[in-house]
């Protein structure tokens, strides 16, 4: 028999994380499936912001760098986010974001690994990852080739004697395919190279175990699922075995030894902290951790059965009451292989999701000619999810994303 709405509230009642929702700022009558590029706001970040600007700031100025702990917050954060991503104390550090953190590990890892040429990664990865790529590049003039796979499938076969480095997105931005992180891993450390895994689409959203995989390098952000605030900080994992063994490139004064000595000569701290660059955005850290305590309380076996669960029923549904309509379902329907989001490929598809987002119903478009819904089980219901499709239906049945308002293409889709 077809799911009706009453079968899906009949799982939020047993649903283990029903009372998170709580916990975070959505508006009105909205259906939010867009954690996979923003989270929402946490309720306690308002108040967390004005003590910050209020006390820390107006009151303590300066002295907030001892007294409130501000130089110590990339080290505290960084340490929250590790039992987060399968990392012990010191591996984290919160800083930054994940282009300049790629940059600065790609290039240290390069060079910890003389004579190697090649960085294999994936071709349709997220754009800036291939760019910071191509710029490291261009700065080792010519003696760096970058190897960007065009088949998930066959990147293991490319890992080989001459690879220096493997960069890889676990769970793609554009379809949710999960890659076998333990396979590729394995692979890259017996022929001799690093690897470096981005978190971005699966801190948050799905179990990461960095110290049992012995992942050697990891960036993310924690925007998403994470619910940092737009353009929060991102983090760095380095293993602890080969942080004193790696020279980042961008050497400032938060990573030197004694950064209040004020020496002219450059000399890295030890441990995580030389990943470190400058002066920090203290109040986005601020903002980013309120995100991150929420997400501690919870547990993340039933964080990703959930994000499973409302995956499968988003395409079931799909498959049941959208059949006709020419979409196709671009992420994989295994749970197992899938991230926290689902794809579907549309001709019409940015029309489509402006018409769905008048309607309250907030995904996104990615181009070509792609759709996203991405969930977060802590502020998601299984009820949302059924109400989600019955609008994507009413609007695909009458047409509605075909009105000329619904073509303007806006700066950020």
């Amino acid at each position: 028999m077809p799911l009706t709405l009453a079968d899906t509230e009949a799982l939020d009642l047993v649903d283990p994380l029903k009372n998170a929702k709580s916990e975070f700022s959505i508006p009105e009558n909205t259906i939010y499936l867009n954690s996979n590029s923003l989270g929402v706001m946490p309720k306690a970040v308002p108040e967390r912001i004005q003590d910050f600007t209020t006390r820390e700031w107006s009151n303590d100025l300066i002295g907030s760098w001892n007294h409130n702990k501000w130089f110590e917050a990339p080290y505290r954060i960084g340490d929250k986010i590790a039992r987060i991503i399968g990392a012990s104390d010191s591996e984290v550090v919160a800083t930054d974001c994940a282009s300049i953190n790629l940059y600065k590990l790609v290039v240290a890892a390069l060079n910890a690994r003389p004579g190697r040429t090649r960085i294999v990664t994936e071709a349709g990865n997220f754009p800036t990852d291939l760019y910071m790529l191509q710029s490291v590049a261009e700065s080792f003039a010519g003696d760096v080739e970058i190897v960007a796979v065009q088949d998930r499938n066959k990147i293991i076969e490319e890992i080989d004697e001459r690879t220096a480095l493997v960069v890889l997105t676990d769970v793609h931005y554009k379809t949710s395919h999960l890659l076998d992180r333990k396979a590729i891993t394995e692979r890259t450390h017996q022929h001799g190279a690093l690897i470096l895994w981005d978190l971005c689409h699966s801190a948050g959203a799905l179990p990461v175990d960095l110290n049992e995989l012995e992942a050697d390098l990891a960036v993310g952000c924690t925007y998403k699922y994470l619910s940092g605030g737009p353009g929060a900080p991102g983090f760095i994992f380095v293993a602890k075995h080969l942080q004193n063994q790696l020279t980042q490139p961008l050497q400032g004064w938060w990573g030197h030894a004694e950064p209040f000595k004020f020496v002219d000569d450059y000399a890295p701290t030890e441990g995580i902290g030389r990943f470190l660059c400058s002066t920090q955005s203290v109040l986005a850290l601020t903002a980013m951790e309120v995100g991150i305590d929420v997400f501690l309380k919870y547990e993340m076996k039933d964080i990703r059965r959930k994000s499973q669960k409302l995956g499968q029923l988003f395409i079931e549904l799909i498959e049941e009451r959208c059949a006709g309509f020419q979409f196709t379902i671009a992420s994989p329907r295994d749970p197992e292989q899938r991230g926290s989001h689902v794809a579907l490929a549309h001709d019409n598809a940015y029309a489509i999701m402006q018409a769905l987002i008048k309607h309250k119903v907030i995904g996104d478009f990615r181009a070509p000619d792609t759709i996203r819904f991405g969930f977060s089980p802590l502020y998601m219901s299984y009820a949302d999810i059924w109400n989600a499709v019955t609008i994507l239906e009413e609007v695909m049945q009458t047409a509605q994303w075909d009105r000329k308002e619904f073509q303007i293409v806006n700066s950020v889709t």
